[in-house]
């Protein structure tokens, strides 16, 4: 599980102090997949990086019991002038897992071609975000974190595999995904939380976070 307690957030963005999450309590349990409703500008992926470790609360406490992933397209860790072959199989050894395995299988699912074997740092944003996530998935999680759901491609052909792959992974892994559009959520999410000016409120299911979300949004 992953559990937020107290847990506030902000920053200063030069004129103004910006609040994320303020005294924010919640608790995910493995088995009950997360959407998060949070119009643009709110903290999103602030959030999700405080989920996996990469930022820190400015008060409160961030557990987490089970191995929760980095953020989908994240790519710290994936050095530019290696290959994605090299690439994979680096982060495969640091999460002891089969090279070989997570090799294969980042390269079938991307499907590159010959740009596998060249430095990520020539690939377009597209290509970058295909491996990202093709990596994140050849790695063995309890808990995948998706900032805006799916990565932006024009590739039909991995948007399908991948979006197979990951409602596959549903049966058996937790996934907490966060978006401004409830469309993005409705594939995944089993509960809601809607995301705004600071203030954390969990829903049972979408449909009540949505009717939140926009009479907010609205008013």
């Amino acid at each position: 599980m992953l559990e937020f307690t107290n847990v506030s957030k902000s920053f200063w963005t030069g004129t103004q102090r910006k609040v994320i999450l303020d005294r924010a309590s919640f608790r995910v349990e493995l088995g009950n997949s997360l959407g998060i409703l949070a119009p643009n500008g709110t903290g999103k992926t602030t959030l999700i990086n405080m989920m996996a470790g990469l930022e820190k609360p400015d008060e409160g406490q961030i557990h987490r019991g089970c191995k929760i992933s980095f953020p989908l397209g994240f790519m710290g860790g994936v050095v530019g002038k290696h290959t994605a072959k090299e690439n994979s199989r680096y982060i495969a050894r640091l999460y002891r897992l089969d090279p070989d395995y997570v090799e294969s299988f980042c390269r079938w699912l991307c499907d590159i071609q010959e740009y596998f074997d060249l430095p990520i740092g020539t690939y377009s944003q597209g290509m970058r975000s295909r491996f990202t996530f093709s990596l994140m998935l050849a790695l063995d999680f309890d808990m995948y974190l998706i900032d805006e759901g799916m990565p932006q491609t024009t590739d039909v052909e991995f948007n399908r595999k991948a979006g197979d792959i990951l409602r596959e992974r549903l049966d058996s892994t937790t996934v907490i995904i966060v978006s401004h559009q409830a469309a993005t959520l409705e594939r995944f999410a089993r509960s809601a939380a809607v995301l705004r000016d600071g203030h954390f409120q969990m829903f049972d299911t979408l449909e009540e976070a949505k009717q939140m979300y926009d009479y907010e949004t609205q008013g």
